[in-house]
């Protein structure tokens, strides 16, 4: 075994860092590591050409050749980032733990924080208390004494200006100036148990939020107001789509993906995932939707049932996104991969 040798120098040097004191992950930006790009990576967006990558520890990565190098961000947080998304090549958004949303203004390349779990918890607070919710309030209350530690799990944006965020124990936020103000819409939301909202889809003025126990709430006024959608599966979903065709797909727990035609009126179970749950999902331009499960294989449906995809990540995948020319990113524990088209997608 090696002998550590530590010399005095070395010690003068390391002394003063030990001796800081070390804020919570929400205060402290993120460290820059030479091994950020096999960082687990939670989410992935493209700033035009570019790609921006989000995932543990704060870590934000941008790619201008495609995936093949990657670069690390300025971002003020350390909080595990979930989901990024942009309005166009310079305008994006991230979400977080710690109640967490970031914005950037030069194509993910630096970030600022726009809000934060105690921020949430106020303005939670301020609202139950201008409805005079007894038990919204108690809830509000109980958050602010908690601090922050709700996550933030998924968002869309529908321009530079207008989004919202949604996450753990119904957090829904909304913003009409691009994250500079925060309005809660939790309360709006038929979900009294509370339960987790994971991702949130959008196609024209219909928005879909799905999450913990089967729950789908849908928008057909762009997000300004949700009704509940029934539907036969009572397990959780992790990841929805809304395809060009006016279909809806549902994926998530025990390799259960639903789909319905008539706007959520009716659902069929679509068959041939397998038993593993389903934890992303993609839309291809002009081909199918991919599922990614948490075997570690990539599915493509097709009509009413799934096969599997020609990428094999070897690994959990934890988010897709499609790259032009038909190739496919695919997020995971052990960082990110650029796989190329399969026959069925290639672009012509």
């Amino acid at each position: 075994m090696k002998q550590l040798v530590f010399t005095a120098s070395w010690l003068a040097a390391l002394l003063p860092a030990l001796a800081a004191p070390v804020g919570p992950a929400l205060d402290r930006p993120a460290v820059h590591s030479a091994q950020a790009a096999r960082a687990v990576l939670l989410g992935a967006a493209l700033a035009g050409t570019r790609i921006v990558a989000v995932g543990e520890r704060g870590i934000v990565l941008w790619s201008d050749d495609g995936g093949a190098r990657w670069q690390q961000a300025q971002v003020p947080t350390s909080v595990t980032l979930t989901a990024v998304r942009f309005a166009d090549p310079r305008t994006g958004w991230a979400t977080g733990h710690g109640g967490t949303v970031l914005g950037t203004q030069d194509g993910g390349q630096s970030w600022q924080r726009l809000l934060d779990g105690h921020a949430v918890a106020k303005a939670l607070l301020a609202d139950a208390q201008t409805r005079a919710d007894a038990k919204a309030l108690a809830n509000a209350e109980r958050m602010v004494a908690e601090g922050a530690d709700k996550p933030f799990l998924d968002l869309h944006f529908f321009d530079t200006r207008r989004g919202l965020v949604v996450g753990a124990y119904n957090l829904a936020f909304s913003t009409a100036d691009g994250g500079r103000s925060w309005l809660p819409i939790s309360a709006a939301l038929d979900n009294p148990q509370a339960l987790h909202l994971y991702t949130v889809r959008a196609r024209g003025d219909t928005v879909l939020l799905a999450g913990e126990q089967g729950l789908v709430l849908k928008s057909d006024d762009g997000g300004r107001s949700f009704r509940r959608i029934a539907q036969p599966y009572k397990g959780s979903f992790f990841t929805a789509e809304l395809p060009a065709d006016g279909a809806i797909v549902l994926a998530g727990l025990r390799g259960n993906v639903w789909r319905s035609t008539d706007g959520g009126v009716q659902w069929a179970a679509v068959g041939g995932a397998g038993p593993a749950s389903i934890t992303a999902s993609a839309l291809l331009p002009g081909g199918p939707m991919l599922l990614a499960t948490q075997a570690g294989t990539v599915l493509a449906l097709e009509g009413a049932q799934v096969a599997p995809h020609p990428v094999l990540p070897g690994a959990p995948a934890t988010a897709l996104l499609a790259l032009p020319a038909g190739r496919l990113l695919v997020l995971g524990l052990r960082g990110a991969s650029v796989h190329p088209p399969s026959p069925k997608t290639a672009a012509p």
